[in-house]
């Protein structure tokens, strides 16, 4: 009975997930531009061994092109200049691990959420100093690394510190990578990042590496595209398929799991 119970099942949700399938739109080889920065592993970056831009959105936005019959074309621009450029019109869409928020959705579309993280603190693996948030503001010597005008950077000014955005504690780099080597140099003490990126981190460099004190808050991750872009409906529908039938699961097994960063 057990076993006819689980073919059951395996049976309905074979059925859901081919009429996803089916109900997805068809783009017709439809050219679309995305822009990433390719400095945020491991959802995009530069592999070190080959030069290839590589990652789980890169792998995520293959799928959606064959769901959909696109064809994307890959450019290249910074973080502090993606938003306004997306929301300029010059890229049908932008991709790094970019948190809905409600004062970004004024300028830009958001798909829906593909993704969930929780913001940790990524420290050096003998780092005594402090323990958590609290510990660390106290710590009135202690730097903490993070790009401009990303979700790191506020919980870091908002949650750590005191509310002052020009805090000289907080140092600035242009990439996600700069600022994690910027970590393991000592020129910082703190990044805060992903937890399961983060932890990541430390399975490839354990005597690095280590993630302390609580989760810092919750952020959703999605695509951005101009205001009133007819491609948010077909990527939310090819977000669903892929949700529904395990797709997204496998990526992040894949990505967050398996792939070996300190490679």
């Amino acid at each position: 009975m057990k076993n006819k119970l689980i073919l059951a099942a395996a049976a309905a949700t074979m059925l859901v997930t081919t009429a996803l399938a089916q109900d997805l739109p068809d783009l017709a080889g439809q050219t679309v531009v995305v822009v990433t920065e390719n400095a945020y592993p491991p959802l995009q970056f530069i592999e070190p061994s080959t030069g290839n831009a590589i990652g789980w959105e890169y792998d995520a936005m293959a799928e959606i092109a064959s769901r959909l019959n696109i064809t994307v074309e890959y450019q290249n621009i910074s973080w502090d200049a993606m938003i306004p450029a997306v929301s300029g019109g010059e890229y049908d869409m932008g991709m790094t691990g970019i948190t809905i928020r409600d004062d970004r959705a004024e300028i830009v579309d958001f798909s829906d959420p593909y993704m969930r993280s929780e913001m940790f603190m990524l420290v050096r693996a003998d780092e005594d100093r402090f323990t958590d948030g609290s510990s660390f503001a106290a710590f009135e010597q202690g730097l903490v690394g993070a790009q401009p005008g990303t979700t790191p950077f506020y919980v870091a000014v908002y949650n750590m510190l005191d509310a002052d955005e020009a805090n000289p504690r907080i140092k600035l780099f242009e990439t996600f990578g700069i600022t994690v080597q910027a970590l393991k140099a000592g020129d910082v003490d703190v990044v805060l990042t992903d937890g399961t990126a983060g932890a990541g981190y430390v399975r490839a460099n354990p005597d690095t590496f280590k993630l302390i004190g609580d989760a810092m808050g919750t952020e959703d991750f999605g695509f951005i595209f101009p205001m009133g872009s007819e491609l948010v409906g077909p990527i939310n529908a090819a977000i669903a398929s892929m949700k529904a039938d395990g797709t997204i699961e496998a990526l992040n097994v894949k990505w967050f799991l398996e792939y070996d960063m300190g490679g």
